[in-house]
């Protein structure tokens, strides 16, 4: 067979929109991620790096945050703070537009108050972007016995992306959720799926993932 570049565009197209990994999801062997629902990104106004579409989103992560612990999957929270006095954190940050602020958060990274936390789940504090740089997370996951990884929060293409990237990498199943999962631009949202989709992850709704953790019915 000659390979055609329509052939090949056409198959590349199909993977990107409509791609499904075929990896099982079971509850004993998956843990929640929930990347970054903290005050500066979700908590409305509050600071220049709110994601309004994270507020909007955040109740319907919330009802899956519920489903998990009811299923007995671990919820791993994770928040981007200042650690170790910024010496841990990736140099080049500084020089990007991302920090073209003088906004300071006043104290430490907080979990968003009504997404509920317990004291009872796990929280790495992270220097970067993806939650497996420099934090515990990958000996978090394996010491919990865990290998499926449902990746939720804010934002999608930047500490979301980069961490399901990270877990793909490190043999973890990826679950990347579509809609618990938000960004600042929200043009960008499906961009960053289609990629994941076609080649590190199985990009489901909340909705998905809940049947699929659910016990099986008789």
């Amino acid at each position: 067979m000659t390979y055609t570049e329509e052939w090949v565009t056409a198959r590349a197209r199909e993977a990107y929109e409509r791609g499904r990994a075929t990896f099982e999801v079971r509850a004993e062997r998956t843990a929640l991620l929930v990347v970054d629902m903290q005050d500066e990104f979700v908590r409305p106004g509050w600071s220049p790096f709110w994601v309004p579409a994270a507020t909007r989103m955040a109740p319907r992560l919330g009802r899956l945050v519920e489903v998990c612990r009811t299923a007995g999957v671990p919820v791993i929270w994770t928040l981007f703070d200042d650690t170790h006095l910024g010496l841990d954190r990736p140099k080049a940050l500084a020089h990007l537009p991302h920090a073209d602020t003088d906004w300071r958060r006043p104290g430490e990274s907080e979990v968003w108050r009504p997404l509920g936390r317990r004291p009872d789940e796990v929280l790495i504090r992270k220097p970067s972007y993806g939650a497996f740089h420099d934090t515990p997370l990958d000996t978090v996951l394996r010491n919990l016995g865990r290998d499926t990884v449902v990746v939720t929060g804010t934002l999608t293409n930047y500490c979301c992306g980069t961490t399901a990237r990270q877990a793909y990498e490190r043999g973890y199943q990826v679950v990347f959720g579509s809609d618990v999962t938000a960004t600042d631009d929200e043009a960008r949202q499906e961009h960053e799926l289609a990629v994941l989709r076609k080649g590190f992850a199985l990009v489901l709704t909340a909705e998905e993932i809940a049947d699929r953790l659910a016990p099986a019915r008789p």
